[in-house]
């Protein structure tokens, strides 16, 4: 399953993201929003207006949520 972490620069939630997913050991890549127009208009088709964005194959949510990292895992 391919794992995307949709962020931006100075976000706080993106880093404690990334930490999590590294301290489990899950693979994943990092798309920023700021820099790519059609990543900032995925996410906002998804109905999401905050970053991170995590898309984990057929899942996916806003914000910094352990419970949903550990469940990777």
């Amino acid at each position: 399953m391919s794992i995307i972490v949709y962020s931006k620069p100075a976000c706080v939630q993106c880093t404690a993201t990334t930490r999590a997913l590294d301290r489990q050991g899950i693979d994943y890549s990092v798309v920023d929003v700021s820099e790519d127009a059609d990543a900032f208009a995925l996410v906002q088709g998804l109905g999401y207006r905050q970053v991170p964005v995590v898309i984990a194959g057929e899942q996916h949510w806003a914000g910094f949520r352990p419970d949903m990292i550990s469940a990777l895992a």
